[in-house]
């Protein structure tokens, strides 16, 4: 029950939003005429609207001025927000927003999902299309989520100048996951997630997805079909209202490299393009096309956004001539966040010790090993580390039946990216991890695509590292296996204590992970207590003089806050096609029983389903590949209990081999418990997890009947 100042601050939050639709075309530059009076009154009939095959989501387009609505049902999950868009310095739904005609849009069927979190996406949706001449709004809702888009009608090509695409809130009281922008980049890894109210909310620029969950549901603000465009991010327009208004980079136009020389002055390719001036536009494009889709994932719960499918569901399909039945998803075992076996890189970074490591690779069935930093002289990828043999590494892996993967910073391929590939396949390489692209313009959108297009060409798989959320792109590309735009494990490297791990990481199932894969590393050996992880002073360190921090311990030697049971919980919980396994081999024939059971762990799925959980305390889902089911949990900072009902398992009797926390892992975080147990399906299994504790079981069927 509300106290009397919540139902103030709830009154005043409902009269602010008549505020809202002025404040929002204010924000973007558009006319205020028909705001005021929408704003004053209630809202007319929708002139378009779709709804879902269930019955129960629902988008709908409102006129003068255009606006978008989105319901769960009949709950008003986001209220009305206009939508515009500005082409050659043209405004599209300025003047009478009505209409020409509107078109009822269907679609059926299964889409085969290989390289997934499940063999098979149902593409079921009804839609509508609102033509207005030589541009549209395209409607589509899903059972698991509703979405709109621009479609343009124009000859040549356009300039858009900018897009209209807002998110109204319909309570100050919603419990919300929020990414503040970090460092000027656009979507990248330094975000760590925040959980708190939607009246709370600072006026800072927000990477998607923004995750709400009000009395009607839960909300997850995301897109799809990103392609020759920027992002889209959020920001808050005022405190005095619940309106955020879109985000998107403008077009590029001049940079500076690594050293800060300019690109027109002759720098040289290094690791980053950093822009140093931007356009009044966002991209020059195609004027007939698609633009992406602004996605609303809804469910009854946050633990039901694990399993929609919108994001897959509405990307631009792969060619109807292509063949990637090639794509090989798996586990790689890394180097560079365990400094080359715990050696640092001046003393491992050489030839044998890939050697090891494709040894160690090939012993255990893991499919790749990653060169990362170091294997080229400097960032020059056309030039070769005197100390690492590339081809004969290569070799000496393919005689193993382990691929390499090769790291390199995009800078390296951007406007090449056609002979990097070709050249580097010839090899006999297996795959790029590409990095440091660190923005999500319309200019590094054209390189995600080009560069994608081009390893497929040449049979080779794609790590977006240093990259924002997925959009969809592996549905046209599924030799792209990952994207990082997470804060994950590999910050443990500069951990400084401030940030709570525990929390995002369980976060994360709710919010980042709804978007895709994410390249988050997990599987440290060397678990802490969160008050005990050694912590970085970064006032000692300076990033241009290696010695302040490439001998230090924490650099060295890095793990993870929280239990082993959880490190190897994140094998199964956290989407990862392409699973980076961050610690050394030493290290894991030390810790063999747990290792072999992580080695076995697929990367890809046949089921997913979600169980119980909440953003404020833990996660947990069940997946399958095969007759094989996995159910993994994670927890925050708060020793809990997490029930598993197991009627997902069908009928029968199963095996359950369990890693779980010991009773002293609080203290003794590296503890866990090894046991295995007969079950029927439909028991209910009991794990108590530790502060930032975790739990992973496998089972496998011993027979079938009562």
């Amino acid at each position: 029950m509300k106290s009397e100042s919540e139902r103030k601050e709830n009154g005043r939050m409902k009269i602010d939003k008549a505020k809202t639709l002025l404040l929002l075309c204010a924000s973007a530059g558009l006319p205020l005429w028909g705001a005021s009076a929408a704003a004053g009154s209630a809202l007319a009939e929708p002139f378009a609207k779709a709804l879902s095959p269930d019955g129960r989501n629902e988008i709908r387009l409102y006129a003068d001025p255009l606006r978008y609505e989105v319901r769960r049902d009949r709950a008003v999950m986001v209220e009305p927000t206009p939508v515009n868009l500005r082409v050659g310095g043209r405004e599209l739904a300025s003047g009478s927003t009505r209409p020409l005609s509107i078109v009822a849009r269907t679609s059926s069927g299964k889409l085969a999902t290989p390289v997934y979190k499940k063999s098979s996406i149902d593409l079921a949706a009804n839609g509508a299309f609102a033509d207005f001449g030589d541009w549209g709004l395209a409607l589509v809702a899903r059972d698991d989520g509703v979405a709109y888009r621009f479609e343009l009608k124009f000859p040549g090509k356009v300039r858009i100048d900018g897009e209209t695409a807002g998110v109204t809130l319909p309570s100050g009281e919603a419990d919300c996951i929020a990414y503040y922008e970090q460092s000027g980049n656009s979507g990248c890894e330094e975000a760590v997630s925040q959980g708190l109210a939607a009246k709370d909310i600072a006026c800072r620029r927000l990477y998607l997805p923004f995750v709400c969950e009000t009395d009607g549901g839960t909300v997850a603000v995301t897109e799809s079909d990103v392609c020759d465009y920027p992002i889209w991010d959020l920001q808050r327009v005022s405190t005095n209202t619940l309106a955020f208004a879109g985000r998107f980079a403008p077009w590029p136009t001049h940079f500076a490299n690594d050293d800060g020389v300019a690109r027109d002055k002759g720098a040289t390719r290094e690791i980053h393009w950093f822009v140093t001036r931007r356009a009044d536009y966002l991209v020059e494009t195609d004027g007939t096309r698609t633009l992406p889709w602004r996605t609303f994932i809804l469910a009854d719960s946050p633990a039901k956004l694990m399993e929609a499918d919108i994001v897959m569901a509405l990307a631009r399909p792969e060619k109807a001539e292509s063949d990637f039945s090639w794509v090989k998803p798996g586990k790689v075992a890394w180097e560079w966040w365990n400094d080359w076996d715990n050696k640092g890189k001046d003393a491992g970074c050489n030839t044998k010790t890939y050697e090891r490591f494709i040894d160690f690779a090939s012993r255990y069935g893991i499919e790749y090993v990653i060169l990362d930093a170091g294997w080229s002289r400097g960032n020059d990828i056309w030039h070769f580390n005197p100390a690492v043999d590339v081809p004969h590494l290569i070799e000496y892996g393919k005689s193993r039946n382990v691929g390499i993967v090769l790291w390199m910073g995009w800078a390296q391929a951007e406007g090449d990216e056609e002979r990097v590939a070709a050249h580097f396949a010839k090899l006999g390489a297996k795959g790029f991890k590409v990095d440091f692209m660190d923005r999500g313009d319309a200019a590094v959108e054209r390189f995600l695509w080009t560069f994608a297009e081009a390893c497929a060409r040449h049979k080779m798989v794609v790590d977006y590292h240093g990259a924002h959320r997925p959009t969809g792109m592996s549905r046209a590309y599924p030799n792209v296996l990952n994207y990082e735009g997470v804060h994950g494990l590999e910050m443990m490297k500069i951990f400084s204590g401030t940030d709570d791990m525990l929390g995002h990481d369980v976060r994360l199932c709710y919010s980042r992970m709804v978007a895709g894969p994410m390249d988050y590393t997990p599987g440290a050996m060397d678990n802490y207590p969160f008050a005990e992880y050694p912590r970085m002073d970064k006032k000692k360190i300076v990033w241009k003089d290696p010695t302040t921090w490439r001998e230090t311990d924490f650099w060295r030697n890095p793990g993870s806050t929280g239990t082993r049971a959880r490190q190897m919980a994140m094998m199964a919980l956290y989407e990862a096609p392409l699973q980076m396994l961050c610690d050394s081999p030493a290290k894991y024939e030390r810790e063999r029983e747990c290792f072999a059971f992580m080695a076995d762990v697929p990367t890809v799925w046949d089921e997913t389903r979600a169980l119980d959980g909440t953003p404020d305390s833990y996660a947990a889902v069940a997946r399958r590949k095969g007759n094989v089911w996995y159910v993994a949990a994670i927890g925050n900072a708060a020793e809990q209990t997490v029930k598993v009902p197991t009627s997902f398992l069908g009928e029968g009797t199963w095996t359950a081999e369990i890693f779980r926390d010991a009773e002293d892992a609080a203290v003794e975080a590296r503890h866990y418990v090894h046991e295995k147990m007969d079950i029927r399906a439909g028991d209910v299994l009991e794990f108590r997890l530790a502060p930032g504790g975790g739990c992973i079981a496998r089972f496998m069927r011993r027979s079938t009947g009562d």
